[in-house]
């Protein structure tokens, strides 16, 4: 499709959690399955915004008249976010964490902050409205096909989640709620279906090198504002794996060049379709936050902010210490450091103790252990004291996870004058067999205490000596 007659252009939206407490109370910021209870019940409507009018898409929701049912925990849950007390002062962790982003994204860095209520009515929200912040603005970022310049940077609060709903009622639970948000907007600079998942990809990994935002399923969502020629604004949420996004854009373009379009807001379907959501938001919807004063950001604060080394310029200082791209790649995205371990070994070697060998362990005999900092220390010792071979870190590793008592003597390191004798000797003995089954006897017999490719150079030397 020629992307460049048809004048597409899209726009990205992402909403990433941040690894701190929540935004206006103190109250921690993880989502639980334990047993719980309903604590409260509510039927909201929407309201006028600042300038007088009733938002569309809040309007959409208040019609359709459900109660709204929220499940709260004792420990975890407090009255900011049932809405019966005022929020407490921001959560400056978080703050601070968006600055952070904003320079890592070029941003122009307001010097007060306003808290906003943005009205949202589908239940999401036990107040009827998100608190949410302008922190920065035009920002960029340096793509393949160009610049796409970054609109705006916010912080607000995550929405409460959605357990069920049938046609009269919605239970949400209050444990997301309040959870600190970043939310990215860039213009509408993307080029293609293909340029947006790069873009998304490069926003996330930018975030991702911060080590400040949560990992896992949910804490991250991406959704595309797309358009062609003649044609409405359409929102695209709920992009669940950025591999499908050129796929779930090409298929909504199709359509709209089928259809007349509306403005609004529609879903990402598993199967590449998209399908409809609610009217599109209109700006009427803001209005100040009364109940959290101005918050000054002045060149003090923003000094003290140091930007991180991102994850792709840390992959390629890996890999210029001798890590292939694969390994230094699972090597960043494990949070190790290789300047934390201070040895003589090969970089390589020490990684592959580090994360390789409990993902094969975990392969192999479906371990589930969490290796503790002396277990890796216990082995990359013995390693560096030439107490044992490479190959027999597995095995150790492995006893570690089962709990064994650990005996290195039995997996010392054979004097190497001694293994070329024996291996010189069953050369000697068995002369008709292949170098195959002669590696395979010298293995059996040096198991875990001589390095496979110390014994392959000895057996070249001897076979065809």
């Amino acid at each position: 499709m020629d992307y460049e007659k048809i004048q597409f252009k899209a726009g990205l939206e992402i909403h990433q959690q941040l690894e701190t407490h929540k935004l206006f109370c103190n109250c921690p910021s993880e989502l639980k399955d334990e047993p719980h209870e309903i604590l409260i019940k509510r039927r909201l409507r929407a309201v006028p915004g600042e300038e007088g009018e009733v938002d569309v898409a809040a309007e959409y929701e208040s019609l359709k008249n459900k109660e709204f049912i929220y499940e709260g925990y004792k420990d975890s849950s407090c009255l900011v976010e049932f809405d019966e007390e005022p929020p407490h002062n921001i959560n400056q962790d978080a703050l601070d964490i968006v600055l952070q982003i904003c320079k890592m994204l070029n941003c122009k860095i307001v010097d007060e902050i306003q808290v906003m209520r943005k009205i949202v009515v589908d239940g999401s929200n036990t107040s009827g409205f998100q608190r949410t912040m302008l922190v920065g603005y035009d920002g960029k970022l340096e793509t393949s096909k160009g610049i796409v310049k970054v609109d705006s940077v916010c912080l607000e609060e995550d929405s409460a989640r959605k357990i069920a709903k049938n046609d009269n009622s919605i239970i949400y639970r209050l444990d997301r709620l309040g959870i600190p948000l970043i939310e990215i907007g860039t213009k509408p600079d993307i080029k293609n279906p293909e340029h947006c998942k790069e873009t998304a990809e490069l926003i996330g990994m930018i975030l991702r090198s911060t080590g400040k935002v949560k990992r896992g399923l949910g804490t991250i969502r991406q959704d595309v504002n797309v358009s062609i020629k003649n044609g409405a604004r359409v929102e695209i949420k709920g992009f669940q794996d950025l591999r499908n996004m050129p796929k779930i854009i090409e298929y909504e373009i199709e359509r709209q060049l089928k259809e007349i379009v509306k403005q609004e807001v529609r879903k990402a379907n598993s199967d590449g379709t998209t399908s409809f959501l609610r009217p599109i938001p209109g700006a009427g919807r803001m209005y100040p936050e009364t109940d959290v004063k101005p918050i000054i950001i002045d060149n003090k604060r923003l000094d003290k902010i140091k930007l991180p080394e991102l994850i792709d310029e840390k992959i390629l200082r890996y890999e210029k210490q001798g890590l292939s791209s694969e390994l230094a790649r699972s090597f960043v995205k494990s949070g190790f450091e290789l300047e934390d371990y201070d040895y003589k070994l090969d970089k390589t070697l020490i990684a592959s103790v580090l994360v390789e060998v409990p993902k094969d362990l975990k392969a192999r005999y479906n371990i589930e252990y969490e290796f503790k900092e002396k277990d890796y220390r216990f082995v990359l010792d013995a390693l560096e004291k030439d107490k044992i071979s490479k190959s027999a870190v597995t095995e150790i590793m492995l006893e570690i996870a089962q709990d064994k008592k650990i005996e290195l003597n039995k997996f010392e390191k054979v004097n190497e004058n001694k293994l070329e004798e024996e291996i010189k000797k069953i050369v000697h003995e068995n002369k008709n067999l292949s170098d195959g089954a002669l590696m395979g006897i010298i293995m059996k017999r040096f198991k875990n205490t001589a390095d496979g490719k110390l014994i392959a150079s000895i057996l070249a030397k001897y076979k065809n000596g």
